[in-house]
């Protein structure tokens, strides 16, 4: 297992390239770039942050979620249309960067006219799972109290109909949601791509990894008994601390963790 942090975290401090040269500067070997707009939706801009990144690894890459996501499950022929040539932009966006892997949410759970269909869901998903593969990327759902996987037990229906379907675990989504991480872990299993790792207050404030009252040391044995071996990201609001060192103390932190725990 790896430490690295999503540029997320750094959402409304840094731009993309900005954070990634700091992430570069720092020694961080590997890191999540969290698309923000459409124009970062663009090969030109991916080989910006591709030269900026020096050596940090790009694992994967995320999206605003509302922008094209949701879309891809909708019915109107030209919206679905629409939504998959943003998503191919996306993938070669990935290529570029040298990230196998996508952080997806899809479905938004934001109007109250919206009916849950796991069945159809599951179908659309592997479409989009398939267009994914086509340009060597994963698609990976992650747990978020607002999206599709708002609870332990969607994962394994949607898998039924994705087979090659992989899983992020998010800890401050499974805090907000009211469920144990442990269940969401379980259910992904073997199929976990990566983790998003913060860490919480005893007075239940959202904080950096180290800064708070979570486990690490249980959540890592957790990953192993899975089998897992790939990063724990560090995925935080910018609003959860102040100096940017800060946010380099906690990273330095996880690893030194992550080393001890072995």
């Amino acid at each position: 297992m790896q430490a690295g942090i999503s540029t997320a975290t750094l959402f409304l401090r840094r731009n993309n390239e900005d954070a990634l040269a700091l992430f570069s500067e720092w020694g961080v070997p590997v890191c999540e770039v969290f698309l923000t707009s459409f124009c970062e939706y663009e090969p030109s801009f991916a080989r910006l942050c591709a030269e900026k990144k020096g050596a940090v690894k790009a694992h994967s890459v995320h999206v605003l979620n509302t922008q094209f996501e949701p879309q891809l499950y909708a019915e109107h022929p030209r919206v679905v249309g629409d939504a998959f040539s943003l998503l191919s932009r996306t993938l070669e966006c990935a290529n570029i960067l040298g990230a196998k892997h996508y952080t997806f949410h899809g479905v938004a759970r934001i109007k109250r006219t919206y009916r849950e269909n796991l069945v159809r869901s599951g179908k659309q998903t592997q479409k989009i799972a398939k267009v994914c593969e086509k340009s060597g990327v994963s698609l990976c759902y992650e747990n978020v109290e607002w999206a599709l996987y708002n609870r332990p037990g969607v994962f394994s229906v949607l898998k039924e109909y994705c087979p090659t379907l992989r899983g992020v675990l998010d800890l401050k989504q499974a805090r907000i949601t009211g469920y144990d991480y442990f269940d969401y872990l379980k259910e992904m299993g073997a199929s976990l791509s990566h983790v998003h790792v913060s860490d919480i207050t005893a007075e239940g404030i959202l904080c950096l990894p180290g800064r708070g009252v979570t486990d690490f040391p249980l959540l890592l044995k957790r990953l192993r008994d899975v089998g897992f071996d790939g990063p724990l990201l560090i995925e935080n609001y910018s609003g959860d601390f102040g100096e940017e060192d800060e946010l380099k103390a906690s990273f330095e932190w996880l690893s030194d963790t992550i080393e001890h725990s072995k």
